[in-house]
């Protein structure tokens, strides 16, 4: 009993809002409101692709580094020295 008059409350506080948006587009109507929305939703769809494809590249350097932990055991190789140094090398 006490959820239903919280989400009705909530419910209308989104109402009110729909209505101030939708009155301030139609005061605004020489803007192309579908060309910023596609735009927008174009953006987000390539944050999340970059976002699979960087949790595809952390699974294939994991797969990477366990097959060489797998095949030469433990090492005390410092990949950050070695960049350190090309690094230093190319200045």
């Amino acid at each position: 009993m006490f959820i239903a008059p919280l989400l009705h409350g909530v419910y209308g506080a989104y109402l009110l809002e729909d209505f101030i948006i939708v009155r301030v587009l139609k005061e605004l109507n020489y803007i192309n409101w579908s060309e910023i929305t596609k735009r927008a939703i174009e953006e987000q769809i390539a944050i999340e692709e970059m976002k699979k494809l960087r949790e595809q590249a952390v699974k294939v350097m994991d797969e990477i580094g366990n097959r060489v932990l797998w095949g030469y055991g433990p090492t005390d190789y410092d990949s950050a020295e070695v960049i350190r140094l090309w690094r230093g090398l190319r200045r």
